[in-house]
């Protein structure tokens, strides 16, 4: 079995909710469950999975935990790590920016040898633009507590099925 570790940056404790939610989908327990401030090299080297949550702020800005964080993961060797991504919008207030904070982690993460799973088929969301779809897919779990709570556990429970293949669990 693959050792997952979840990391999440959460101002508000929604992004901190939704990465408990997930980690309690697949038994992982909290001992794995670590604030992006929290993240040095040494720590996202003992895992074999990485699932990374940001909620996105502003002008569709990472969270702020996830500015040195991701500057960490930028510099390491992913070669042989699977990185799955999820991230906490407002579809509604911010539909050109919808889960950007989640691209941006995409974005920064290409050229580290990591292997990204867990996309998601974007036609069940509504919203305007984000950096984190791109032909018809998120590149990770989208979540609007805002405006969908009332999808969210099933999202999640389908996107953590999918994620098998790079778990193993």
């Amino acid at each position: 079995m693959k050792r997952i570790g979840i990391f999440y940056g959460s101002t508000t404790g929604t992004t901190e909710a939704i990465a408990r939610t997930i980690a309690n989908k697949l038994n992982v327990s909290n001992d794995h469950v670590h604030d992006a401030a929290q993240l040095t090299a040494e720590l996202a080297g003992q895992y074999d999975v990485l699932i990374l949550g940001s909620s996105t702020w502003g002008d569709g800005e990472l969270q702020d935990d996830w500015y040195d964080a991701a500057k960490i993961l930028k510099g390491m060797n992913l070669s042989g790590k699977h990185v799955a991504l999820f991230g906490c919008g407002d579809s509604e207030s911010y539909s050109s920016t919808f889960c950007d904070a989640m691209g941006i982690l995409h974005e920064e993460l290409q050229g580290t040898g990591c292997q990204f799973c867990g996309t998601v088929d974007a036609s069940g969301y509504t919203f305007d633009s984000s950096r984190a779809a791109s032909d018809g897919k998120f590149v990770g779990l989208a979540i609007d507590e805002n405006n969908e709570s009332n999808l969210t556990e099933g999202r999640i429970d389908a996107w953590t099925k999918t994620l098998y293949e790079c778990t193993g669990n």
